[in-house]
């Protein structure tokens, strides 16, 4: 276990050296008890069960899947979830970030769906196929080097905006902000984890390890006993009362399939089309924005040293590998790492890859397992709702701190940071209204992608769309905070004149892990190799 003892902050010289985060229960490397361990990852899945469940049931929704089809769908991202968190883990950056489906890619997956014809198993396939080939570039980038390079570029004036961004993403979900919000659940769901984690954590070690899981388990037995009550009801119209937010289908849960038969190419085989996966790339683009940013968030709330290249480069590449996973495995999205299992580490006090690890292989098993997958769906949308409050307002307050290390004296500093965060919300805003204005005209309900023929009209497209690609692709990006606020920091922070200490880039370089300090998979087994060689020796 991780001792509670912070090293020195600064030198004599004023320098800034490694902090140990305080709270830290558990290091990166430490390996608590199995039964705790089990509980423990479990916590952190539960954190990401909004994004996880909401991408596959959406999916289903636009593409008209039947029930059971759902059910399986929603079982497959569990599995694939599992799968690729062990490998990112294991073989990948190491970090105890968990992997799940990307709300990136759903932008593109859902305009594949708008222009495929043939039932959901056509655009199940066709989406299958973008995502395979988007990854393909994705696994060169992150192997060959070249993302990890271009990290040298990165400062914290460009970090901070993209974590923050990150935490501030879901500011307008509806799980949150709904007109109809059923905001004594969510009220009671947030108290619980802020009672938890902020006040017995004192008091007791199960509130300080398990605030998120006692918060939703307390919650979600509330809200189950107000159904049985009928106090919760089941709602008919399209627009649930409050009370119906808070309602449990117990029926789901009897009627979901024992065992569900999850293999490779289980819809058939994917199909390739080159528009299709030129858009998805946009969606991948995104991705590995947002996973940069959690790679340094992560290793900011655990107290270790900034990534290093290498590290990034292996991270960003065994994602690209977890895409053509996803894709052969049929879940009509990719994988990408969650902010929520970031979110959790910050509030828990838990960095345990181990934990990280026994979590996935969990939910690898149950992901088979029907009646659980319907267990998890039943979570009212208030719960999740005050989940993504606490763990996306603990995102956003690491990214800031990632300002400690930059003089904000400076103008240039302050101009950067600013207008990154304001258009890295305001650009996504346009967006959805754009899309919104296109789905009144088109008498859509939702719309993932630009009609050209609303954007054509717009004094900054009409020149440049020429090609639904291009359209897809701009909105895809533009639809994303942390793409946007990324990458205008980084262009204003590696334009605008100001030295490396201004930037923050002197300090964060003696915090920066070296790049001999993260081993790969092979330099593990090369050290072993030649371990056995010596002692042969010997």
């Amino acid at each position: 276990m991780t001792e509670n003892t912070d090293e020195v902050a600064e030198t004599d010289g004023g320098d800034v050296t490694r902090e140990e985060a305080s709270f830290v229960e558990y290091g990166i490397e430490d390996k608590p008890p199995l039964g705790e361990s089990i509980f423990l990852g479990l916590q952190h899945y539960l954190t990401m069960v909004g994004a996880s469940v909401a991408v596959p049931l959406i999916l289903a929704a636009e593409m008209g899947m039947p029930a059971w089809a759902t059910a399986q769908l929603v079982g497959t991202f569990f599995v694939v979830s599992g799968i690729s968190t062990l490998a990112q883990t294991t073989v990948g950056n190491r970090y105890p970030i968990v992997q799940g489906g990307s709300f990136a890619l759903l932008a593109p997956a859902l305009a594949i769906i708008a222009a495929t014809s043939g039932g959901w198993e056509a655009s199940l396939l066709e989406i299958q196929g973008a995502v395979i080939a988007a990854a393909l570039v994705q696994v060169f980038l992150g192997y060959s080097g070249l993302l990890g390079r271009a990290t040298k570029y990165l400062s914290p004036v460009v970090i901070a905006p993209v974590i923050v961004l990150i935490g501030l993403s879901l500011v307008g979900t509806a799980d949150v902000t709904r007109v109809n919000q059923n905001w004594w659940l969510l009220g009671l769901t947030l108290f619980l984890i802020v009672l938890f984690s902020q006040y017995l954590d004192s008091y007791s070690r199960y509130a300080k390890l398990f605030p998120v899981l006692l918060g939703i388990a307390t919650a979600w037995i509330f809200a189950g006993a107000m159904t049985v009550l009928g106090v919760y009801t089941e709602e008919s119209h399209m627009l649930p009362t409050d009370k119906s937010l808070g309602y449990i289908d117990f029926g789901e849960i009897a009627n979901a399939t024992l065992v569900q038969p999850i293999v490779p190419f289980q819809w058939g085989m994917p199909e390739f089309t080159a528009a299709f996966a030129i858009g998805m790339l946009a969606g991948i683009f995104a991705s590995i924005v947002e996973s940069i940013g959690d790679y340094y968030a992560v290793a900011r709330i655990a107290g270790v040293g900034a990534p290093s290249q290498k590290r990034i480069n292996h991270g960003i590449g065994l994602e690209g590998l977890s895409n053509i996973f996803a894709g052969i495995m049929g879940t009509g999205n990719g994988s990408t790492s969650y902010g929520e299992n970031v979110g959790a580490i910050g509030i828990t006090g838990v960095a345990s890859r181990y934990v990280v690890q026994i979590g996935a292989i969990v939910m690898l098993i149950v992901g088979f397992f029907g009646p659980f997958g319907a267990l998890i769906t039943t979570i009212p949308s208030p719960i999740v709702g005050a989940l993504y409050i606490a763990m996306f307002g603990q995102i956003a307050a690491v990214g800031l701190s990632n300002l400690k290390f930059v003089d904000l004296d400076a103008s240039r500093n302050v101009f950067i940071v600013g207008i990154a965060l304001f258009l890295g919300l305001a650009i996504p805003e346009y967006m959805a209204n754009v899309g919104a204005a296109a789905a009144d005209i088109e008498g859509m309900t939702t719309t993932a992608y630009f009609q050209q023929e609303v954007m054509a009209d717009t004094p900054l497209f009409g020149s440049v769309l020429g090609t639904q690609v291009v359209s897809d692709t701009i909105y895809v990006i533009g639809s994303t905070a942390m793409a946007v606020g990324g990458l205008i920091a980084f262009f204003l922070d590696n334009t605008i004149k100001g030295t490396r200490e201004e930037r923050g880039l002197a300090q964060w370089d003696r915090l920066a892990e070296d790049e001999s300090e993260f081993q790969t998979v092979f330099d593990r087994l090369r050290s072993s190799d030649d371990s056995t060689v010596a002692e042969t020796a010997d």
